[in-house]
Formats: structure tokens, C-alpha cells, sequence
């Protein structure tokens, strides 16, 4: 379901859970996604890839990205591209929220 017109706060879009990974889609199209996710501390995504670029922007909390096997410690503001066709791995090093821009430019739009 798409996200109500106005103005939103990011942090409020979506709550922790202990001991879980949250996600909240908020708009999909066939060139993209954009969803909020929580992550409780130590919490995860494993490894894996996707054929599309995506954007991740932490908006609360520290966040372990690894891309190609590389750490990045990403913080609260900080933005992070994650390649198209590389593995890459999310880890909270302390409860955080994410926004994620999926991009599929090879879609028909």
C-alpha cells in the first residue's frame, strides 16, 4: 500500500521489534522500491545480491554494511551505495532504521 501524501518522519515510519528485522514498503514500481526497515541489535540481512542498484541511508542507529566482502560502518545521515550484482550483507551493530531506493533502470516504466 502506498504511504498517505504529506510529510513523514523517517524514524516514525516504522517501530523496532526485539529480536527481529522489521520492513515497511512503502512505494513499488516497475522501476523500483522504497521501503523502511528496523533492525534490533545484532540482527541482520546475510549475504546476498540483487541484479539492481539501491541507495541505503541509515536514519537511526549504526549499521555494519559489507559489500564485496569490504566493511563500511555506516551511521545515522550517512547514505551507502550497494552495486547491482554484488554480494553485499547488512549487520546492526546497535538497534537501527534504514531507508532503502531500489533502482530497476532496465525496467520498462
Amino acid at each position: 500500500m502506498p504511504m498517505e501524501t504529506g510529510a513523514h518522519s523517517l524514524t516514525d515510519l516504522i517501530d523496532y521489534q526485539d529480536g527481529a528485522v522489521v520492513s515497511r514498503q512503502l512505494e513499488k514500481t516497475p522501476g523500483g522500491s522504497v521501503t523502511v526497515f528496523a533492525f534490533d541489535e545484532g540482527e541482520g540481512l546475510s549475504e546476498h545480491t540483487t541484479p539492481h542498484e539501491a541507495v541505503l541511508q541509515v536514519v537511526d542507529g549504526v549499521a555494519l554494511i559489507h559489500i564485496a566482502g569490504a566493511p563500511h560502518l555506516v551511521g545515522e545521515g550517512q547514505v551507502i551505495h550497494l552495486p547491482g550484482g554484488v554480494p553485499h550483507a547488512v549487520v546492526a551493530e546497535q538497534r537501527f532504521k534504514m531507508f532503502l531506493v531500489m533502482l530497476r533502470p532496465d525496467a520498462d516504466a
